[in-house]
């Protein structure tokens, strides 16, 4: 059995370590990331909605980094969404601008009623370059 290992972005390590969990686990030749949502530095909710949808992906972007991963690593994402409907397109504009060409990882969006103060997150598995 392959043995996990935490991983961390660079400065964000008191985020994680405030509500016990990991960023992301390292797992064999996959790379599991949490939920990444758009927190500014102090942890707090970007107010703007499309400001926080990029800055969700790009604090997934560096998890991804930390892992040695980038976005063309994934294989699974799962979005979570406070009012899908109304933000459908602000997040399609954004997932354009990572995910520009094919092909594109499979993707599941939920509808949720609650997400901590934030409006969007964004979890995924990938495959470690160069692992398997």
């Amino acid at each position: 059995m392959s043995k996990r290992s935490a991983i961390f972005p660079a400065n964000r390590h008191a985020l994680y370590e405030m509500h016990g969990y990991s960023a992301a686990i390292a797992s064999g030749d996959l790379l599991f990331v949490s939920g990444q949502v758009g927190s500014r530095s102090d942890g707090s909710p970007e107010p703007e909605f499309a400001k926080q949808v990029r800055l969700a992906f790009s604090n997934l972007e560096a998890t991804l980094a930390a892992g040695g991963c980038t976005v063309d690593d994934l294989v699974d994402v799962t979005t979570f969404h406070t009012d899908p409907e109304n933000q459908f397109e602000t997040i399609m504009a954004e997932k354009s601008l990572v995910f520009s060409q094919p092909p594109y990882p499979n993707w599941t969006a939920i509808g949720v009623n609650w997400l901590a103060g934030f409006d969007f997150e964004i979890k995924v598995i990938a495959r470690i370059p160069g692992q398997g």
